[in-house]
């Protein structure tokens, strides 16, 4: 089924639950993070407002609310209320090539669990995390503050270095599956085994990545509070720092839906497919984040280069050799 073929309004309300699904699992995703961090450091984390501390997401929304909203003096005014939106508008448009199924029939209707079935998706999602980029760098840059554009410069650094790496452990999963298309990797899964199997190394290597990407710890040094302040948003409050953060979130649940999509089969699963084993893939995924979070050390940042130029790039390098042999040896015979 063409996605193209369906209703406006059915996309429309496609569009409408996937945003809603995505900002509550922003929302509970950091409430979780707080929790399992405060676990791991001995203490109980947020736990009064609502019942057992549900309610914070709430709370913490309205707080920012009400916060002051305000620009600095010597900012580029346009480009530092435009840079947060940037970061949240990539962030959130990665989410409609993201298969979550097969057609379902809705009330007669034949819908299709997949915002666009587009055939470069994987390319797609590389050019909108680049877009998603510039919002930390213009944020940065665009507040004329000194530690914001120090902020600013290890991001691009940081793009740099991780994407290469993270492009290359994908190309294996696209040679194997002849596609670029999300939904038609996914049926290859289907139809053999997960991509996992065949590609241990371009996964781990993705994983690494995909931390450094989303300036996560302990690759967060864009942020890096005891050097930088806050890096990129230290001029931020009230709603504007509220979307660097979603974006920040959000980056992390598209990133662990896209891993689980390339070498974890997606939604298929070894009884029957179904939305809840994408589901259960992501959740694994960014217990992963949170627990890199709570158990290493922020590095240093001549460390974060070496690995990522002097490790993780040969790495990739090197797996993307080895799969390019293997499969054209196994195409001729």
């Amino acid at each position: 089924m063409n996605p193209g073929s369906e209703p406006f309004l059915v996309i429309l309300i496609k569009a409408v639950i996937v945003v809603f699904v995505l900002v509550t699992a922003f929302a509970y995703t950091l409430l979780w993070e707080r929790k399992l961090i405060g676990r791991a450091q001995g203490r109980y984390g947020p736990n009064r407002t609502g019942v057992l501390g549900y309610m914070q997401p709430l709370a913490d929304v309205v707080k920012l609310i009400f916060k002051e909203d305000f620009v600095p003096r010597g900012a580029n005014r346009v480009l530092f209320q435009l840079a947060p939106l940037i970061s949240v508008f990539a962030a959130v448009a990665a989410v409609a090539v993201i298969p979550f199924g097969t057609v379902v029939t809705v009330f007669g209707e034949e819908v299709q669990l997949v915002g666009a079935d587009l055939n470069v998706g994987v390319l797609f999602l590389f050019a909108l995390s680049g877009i998603g980029f510039y919002g930390l760098i213009l944020g940065g840059w665009a507040s004329g503050n000194k530690y914001s554009l120090l902020g600013s410069a290890r991001t691009a650094a940081q793009l740099v270095s991780y994407e290469v790496a993270m492009g290359l452990s994908v190309i294996g999963v696209v040679m194997i599956s002849q596609s670029l298309s999300l939904v038609e990797i996914v049926d290859a899964q289907r139809e053999t085994v997960w991509f996992i199997l065949y590609q241990p190394l371009g996964f781990l290597i993705f994983v690494i990545a995909a931390v450094a990407e989303t300036n996560r710890a302990p690759f967060d040094l864009p942020e890096a509070e005891s050097e930088l302040v806050a890096g990129y948003h230290t001029e931020y409050g009230g709603l504007k720092f509220a979307m660097f953060f979603l974006a920040e979130y959000v980056n992390m649940l598209i990133i662990s839906a896209l891993a689980a999509t390339l070498f974890l089969g997606g939604f298929a699963g070894p009884f029957a497919d179904g939305v809840w084993w994408l589901a259960v893939k992501i959740i694994v995924l960014l217990f992963l984040f949170i627990w890199l979070r709570a158990t290493l050390p922020r590095l240093r940042y001549d460390q974060l280069m070496q690995f990522g130029w002097k490790v993780l790039l040969p790495l990739a390098t090197l797996n993307l050799v080895i799969s390019a042999i293997v499969i054209g040896l196994a195409f001729q015979n």
